[in-house]
């Protein structure tokens, strides 16, 4: 059973990442499980805030979870063009203390994905993404790419996605990258 962790990186209630990332968690394949988490909690990186209370729990429930995962999905939207904080935050969260990196993201597959209202579909987020997922020594999976554009049509107004093209695709990236982790762990 190959196990993933999908990260939504949005905190609206009514985010179409966070929608993008419940339908995949119905589209996966069989052999292969999703568990959806939030961002909800998390506060500002502070250091002074670690160094007084030490890593808040959100974050040490996220960070073990992905830990004990074959994989992490980030679902990102796009921010003016780039990534977005409150997922960054997160993310530079999970890397604290720093000793732990190699324990999270060390050669961990990490896809990403996500959904917009306009034209491009996040491609600027995702592309912003990499160079943190190489500085992490993630292992990024780019034999797939979903970019989701134009969400609002993509989408009814509970959340749940109505495009088949867009349900079909991310079925196929699905597959693609769960045979990813599945060569990963094979050492093919």
């Amino acid at each position: 059973m190959v196990t993933l962790v999908g990260i939504s990186g949005s905190l609206r209630k009514g985010s179409y990442n966070t929608a993008l990332l419940r339908a995949a968690v119905s589209l996966m394949p069989d052999g292969a499980a999703l568990d959806a988490q939030t961002i909800h909690g998390i506060p500002l990186y502070d250091g002074d805030l670690e160094a007084q209370s030490g890593i808040p729990a959100a974050v040490s429930a996220l960070k073990e979870k992905v830990a004990a995962a074959d994989g992490l999905i980030i679902v990102t939207p796009e921010y003016n063009n780039s990534l977005p904080g409150p997922l960054k935050n997160a993310i530079d969260w999970m890397t604290r203390p720093s000793a732990d990196i190699a324990r999270i993201f060390g050669d961990r597959p990490v896809a990403v994905l996500g959904a917009s209202p306009g034209n491009f579909g996040t491609i600027l987020s995702q592309d912003a993404w990499l160079p943190v997922l190489r500085t992490l020594k993630a292992r990024a999976w780019f034999g797939g790419r979903l970019m989701v554009p134009h969400a609002g049509a993509a989408f009814d107004a509970s959340g749940a996605l109505i495009d088949d093209k867009i349900r079909e695709r991310l079925a196929e990236f699905l597959v693609g990258f769960v045979a990813f982790i599945e060569e990963t762990k094979s050492g093919a």
